[in-house]
């Protein structure tokens, strides 16, 4: 009995070493630090060996937001802002007091001659040491009172309005205050759509959150206006979010949180956020002038189709196709000429019919610029000397959809005859997107646009300052002709929410 045990124990004791033997050979169960991997499983597994040789290398996958957030919180600041809203006023009837349309007007336009004091949240950011801030300037627009709180103080700190771009979105404020931390503002030409950012603010007045995402576009145009180029990331960008900092894994500030896509008005993973490169652009003027001045060249360009390309023989749709030039305007006396296809400014691609207006924009008045275009077929250079874009004006305003779904442009007699349009005034709706406000408004193409929320519109500088010009949130009165009928619409826009 005593043989067989120690038969049975020597039996086991072999049965462990094959198992151990095992294991090192496939190298199952060794730690990193041990070099005995099996060549076996390095066969099997090649990327082992990649590991291997990269455990040195410096990690490129997420790092910590930590110190980031530590360097940047207390640059962003809350804003605070009391405004008077005046209630819409009910449009003139002859019924007087026995108007049938009483509770249309006022389910939409409210109580006539009414007001009220709202407050609203927002945040910002400071970019000098001695109280300026940089914020939306639907943010503070139209406010009796801004007040300003810093990160790390419990102190409120009543702000001035310096300056003011309702083109942009932007405003400069400042605050009676010194030795404050600067945000660093960084090159948001160098962004890439991949990169990670973080975006800080006050979301529904939660001080101090903040999200992280990645940029997701770039250039990315929205009908929110002429010089639409926004950064668009799924970092969680709410209401209360806007003037905030967007802000890169080196610490700087890339652009200034400002609009989200929502049907909701909460967050979908669609933000926006305004490039800090245009806003550095402008800034020296802000604070100088209290507004911002632009070139203007006087014409009205649209984006190349591919049903436009191939007629015009072109490989690829890209530039801006001028439909029309301003008479006696700077481009009309540089010789351009409808028709013309926009290629390249100073050098500078035109990818789209969108960048024109940003480039020009951009040009100082009075500096002249070199345009290539393509006219029959042949490359042409034109200098044009910009001037000064008017307050009135719009600057080259292309045919895009806007945020409310339409393509709008100037009634002219070729596009009146085309649709049918007997009288060559207004602003004739070229197209209707499906499913749009405008759409379920029940504006259809061809119809012309007379009226905005009860203001005569002659062209589409003045349709653009009208919608512009609206109550976020608010029904947009619109008065069309359509054929032999004129006819009152609500639309009610759902697209963009400003956060």
């Amino acid at each position: 009995m005593a043989f067989k045990s120690n038969k049975e124990k020597s039996t086991k004791i072999g049965v462990l070493i094959f198992i151990i033997v095992i294991f090192l050979f496939i190298g199952v169960g060794i730690p990193k630090s041990n070099k005995l991997i099996g060549i076996a499983a390095k066969q099997v597994f090649p990327r082992i060996a990649l590991g291997e040789q990269q455990q040195g290398a410096e990690s490129e996958g997420i790092i910590s937001f930590i110190p980031l957030v530590k360097k940047l919180k207390p640059e962003v600041v809350r804003i605070s802002t009391t405004r008077i809203s005046e209630e819409g006023q009910v449009p003139p009837t002859p019924f007087e007091e026995n108007d049938p349309f009483e509770e249309f007007w006022q389910r939409f336009f409210g109580n006539p001659g009414g007001a009220s004091r709202e407050q609203s949240l927002g945040s910002g950011l400071i970019i000098a040491s001695d109280g300026y801030i940089l914020t939306n300037n639907h943010v503070i627009d139209n406010s009796e009172k801004v007040v300003v709180k810093l990160s790390n103080d419990d102190a409120e700190y009543p702000a001035k309005v310096i300056g003011k771009d309702p083109q942009l979105d932007i405003a400069l404020i400042k605050i009676d205050a010194q030795g404050l931390p600067i945000a660093p503002l960084g090159d948001s030409d160098r962004l890439e759509v991949g990169e990670w950012v973080v975006a800080m603010g006050n979301p529904f007045g939660l001080d101090g959150t903040v999200t992280s995402g990645i940029v997701s576009a770039k250039e990315r145009h929205i009908g929110q206006g002429p010089y639409d180029s926004f950064i668009q990331t799924d970092a969680k960008i709410n209401p209360g979010n806007a003037g905030g900092p967007l802000i890169n894994m080196r610490g700087e500030v890339v652009g200034i949180n400002s609009t989200l896509f929502s049907e909701t008005g909460e967050n979908m993973g669609i933000g926006f956020a305004i490039p800090i490169n245009m806003i550095k652009e402008i800034l020296p003027q802000l604070k100088d002038k209290g507004k911002v001045t632009r070139g203007w060249m006087g014409v009205t360009a649209q984006r190349v189709t591919q049903d436009i390309a191939e007629s015009m023989g072109l490989d690829q749709t890209r530039g801006a196709l001028v439909s029309e030039v301003v008479k006696d305007g700077p481009a009309a006396r540089a010789g351009i000429k409808a028709g013309d296809l926009i290629i390249e400014l100073n050098g500078k691609q035109i990818k789209d019919a969108n960048d024109l207006p940003i480039l020009v924009a951009r040009t100082a008045p009075g500096e002249k610029i070199r345009l290539k275009i393509l006219r029959d077929k042949r490359e042409l250079t034109i200098p044009v000397q910009v001037e000064r874009l008017k307050d009135e004006a719009v600057n080259v305003s292309a045919h895009e959809k806007d945020h409310l779904g339409l393509t709008v442009q100037n009634v002219t007699p070729e596009n009146a005859e085309s649709f049918g349009v007997k009288r060559a005034e207004g602003v004739l709706i070229t197209s209707v997107e499906p499913g749009s406000a405008a759409d379920e408004a029940g504006l259809e193409q061809g119809d012309i646009i007379v009226e905005v929320d009860r203001k005569p519109i002659n062209d589409v500088s003045e349709y653009q300052k009208a919608v512009m010009a609206a109550q976020k949130g608010k029904p947009i009165l619109f008065l069309v002709r359509r054929r032999e009928n004129t006819m009152f619409l609500t639309l009610k826009p759902q697209v963009e929410s400003t956060p």
